[in-house]
């Protein structure tokens, strides 16, 4: 078990996150935020950037760095708190998120001073980009890993599904996709639209080491991505996630799919946040 010193430590990371996210909605002006599908998946970015990846942040391009695709390109919002928290990005770039002329737009642009690795939007690339990343560092003897994070309504897909086939036949323990777990999609419910069941099972079935974790449990998210490359197999971690996570008027609200944010919830918001941090802590 990780100690609770790193626990808390990688929880600091992730509320400093969700205050970045916030500015960010706020700053964003009339334009929506894809808000709800970036909390999402701040405790897994928060226990990747804090812990997990190797990277040099003076030195954003080094060859043998991981590297991370946000496969469901919307939930950019939370892709940025990661990189402003790890320093990749600063607090006053931050704020011209969605504005003319910033490279921190509604989904991912390939910035790579930035760490921002992949230009992404279309749902259903990144696996298969995941994976001829990971191919490339095989082919070239490089040491780095490669990660990506699915959402569950992207696993609609058909791309996805030859994707999860087709990485076991390459062996690629040096690939993780991780799967942004929180039953909600455009749409609506992921199991009223397309229901997947057990994904954990069926990435297994494929060949996969998969594993089922809370997305929001740091302590399970240290303990999971230390298992990854273990054998001779990419691995999949399911992640259990509530979609707008830590804001109650967004948690479970597909309304906050894609709401612009008023300087009345932001406030509301910012309270809610350092509330339930400090009766954390």
């Amino acid at each position: 078990m990780p100690l609770q010193a790193e626990v808390e430590r990688l929880k600091t990371f992730a509320f400093n996150m969700r205050r970045h996210a916030l500015d960010m909605a706020l700053a964003a002006g009339g334009h929506a935020s894809h808000f709800g599908a970036g909390m999402s998946i701040i405790e897994i970015l928060a226990v990747l950037y804090g812990e997990t990846l190797k990277l040099d942040k003076y030195n954003p391009e080094w060859a043998d760095r991981d590297r991370l695709i946000l496969s469901k390109g919307h939930g950019v919002i939370g892709y940025y708190a990661a990189l402003v928290e790890y320093g990749y990005i600063s607090q006053d770039e931050m704020r011209n998120f969605e504005q003319q002329g910033s490279f921190l737009m509604g989904h991912p642009i390939r910035t790579p001073e930035h760490g921002i690795e992949f230009t992404n939007g279309s749902l259903g690339m990144g696996l298969s980009l995941a994976i001829g990343t990971a191919l490339a560092g095989k082919k070239k003897g490089q040491s780095y890993r490669t990660y990506v994070i699915l959402g569950d309504g992207e696993m609609d897909e058909g791309a996805v599904w030859e994707g999860i086939m087709a990485a076991p036949q390459f062996c690629l323990d040096n690939l993780c996709a991780v799967v942004d777990r929180n039953h909600m999609q455009l749409g609506g419910d992921t199991e009223q639209i397309i229901a997947h069941r057990d994904i954990r099972q069926k990435f297994s079935n494929f060949g996969w080491d998969a594993y089922e974790v809370d997305g929001h449990d740091i302590a399970q998210l240290l303990d999971i991505f230390q298992n990854v490359g273990q054998n001779r197999a990419p691995t999949a971690i399911i992640a259990n996630t509530v979609k707008g996570k830590g804001f109650s008027f967004a948690e479970n609200n597909n309304a906050w799919h894609h709401a612009v944010m008023t300087q009345r919830q932001y406030d509301d918001a910012l309270q809610e946040l350092e509330e339930s941090h400090h009766g954390n802590h």
